[in-house]
């Protein structure tokens, strides 16, 4: 199991918008910094360690 960083809700928040495709998730920490009214640095910090830890987040789901 992943230790998370930062809150579990951001992580789920980021996988959610990765499914509706709806943005590249490179520019995901835009989107983080306005739904949860973040400041950049911070934003981009949780949008980091949230690729770092995709595979491992989701290693045992078989359409990652």
């Amino acid at each position: 199991m992943t230790t998370l960083k930062f809150n579990e809700k951001y992580y789920v928040y980021l996988d959610q918008l990765r499914e509706s495709g709806v943005t590249n998730m490179c520019g995901a920490g835009a989107y983080l910094q306005k739904q949860f009214r973040l400041e950049r640095k911070l934003s981009h910090e949780v949008l980091t360690d949230w690729m770092e830890t995709f595979s491992e987040r989701h290693a045992d789901d078989p359409d990652e």
